[in-house]
């Protein structure tokens, strides 16, 4: 059943029930979000940057891993321009997500949409995406509430945690280890969808030359690797392509 067959008050419980929905399934993700907002308030003060500028940045960016990024690159007097790519490049698997996404929530109220894009982080997006592959006829306001839902049980959490973080900034114990928190959340979110070669292949390609370019300046390195791993899976898709064709000629 489509949005426009459902009467007004089934559509708004259906709406309700998807951002209830949401909410459940992003509030565990604080586990990660925590430390990991908790870590960027540190990283920032220690760097310099007074409450005022790190919370403006946890604010208006509203990505850990450029923030980090970016703010480290700073710190090693890094040119503007590599700043800006560096952290662009960080954040370009967001285009991904707005592609994958829009064929679900591009007919949605317009700030709705931009709330979506305003709040992208990538359990929001993971989670939602699977809740859409299952819920494939879902109303398209009741698809943006599940988004919604996930995004406001986590990311307050995001900036508290960053207030806090650059409020105690180096007085933050190093043992307890919160720059694995969003490696962690990263990599158990995403880690399952590396299936077939080309992604693989990508993946191990990207990895291998993150490590053996680790020596660039401005972590440059790890641009030239996710190129390269880019790349190597599209050339592997191509020949599987080629390959299929060829056999269906036979």
């Amino acid at each position: 059943m489509t949005q426009l067959d459902l009467p007004s008050d089934a559509l708004a419980r259906t709406i309700r029930a998807s951002f209830w929905r949401g909410a459940r399934a992003g509030f565990p993700f604080n586990a990660a979000v925590i430390p990991f907002g908790l870590l960027f308030g540190v990283v920032a003060a220690d760097a310099g940057f007074d409450l005022l500028q790190a919370m403006a940045m946890s604010i208006l960016v509203l990505a850990g891993a450029s923030s980090l990024t970016a703010i480290e690159l700073l710190t090693q007097q890094a040119p503007v321009f590599i700043v800006l790519l560096t952290a662009a490049a960080v954040n370009l698997r967001m285009a991904m997500y707005s592609a994958s996404l829009a064929p679900h929530i591009s007919s949605g109220p317009l700030w709705q949409r931009a709330a979506a894009a305003y709040l992208m982080v990538d359990h929001a997006y993971a989670l939602s995406i699977a809740d859409y592959e299952v819920r494939p006829d879902a109303p398209v306001r009741a698809k943006l509430a599940f988004y919604l839902g996930v995004c406001l049980a986590s990311v307050p959490s995001w900036f508290v945690a960053c207030f806090i973080g650059a409020l105690i900034g180096t007085q933050m114990p190093a043992s307890l280890g919160l720059d694995y928190a969003g490696v962690v959340m990263f990599v158990s979110l995403f880690a399952p969808a590396v299936r077939g070669l080309p992604k693989i292949a990508a993946l191990l390609v990207a990895t291998l030359g993150s490590l053996l370019l680790a020596w660039m300046p401005y972590a440059l390195g790890v641009l030239v690797a996710a190129s390269l791993g880019m790349a190597t899976g599209a050339l592997v898709e191509r020949a599987l392509q080629r390959r299929a064709a060829s056999q269906e000629a036979v």
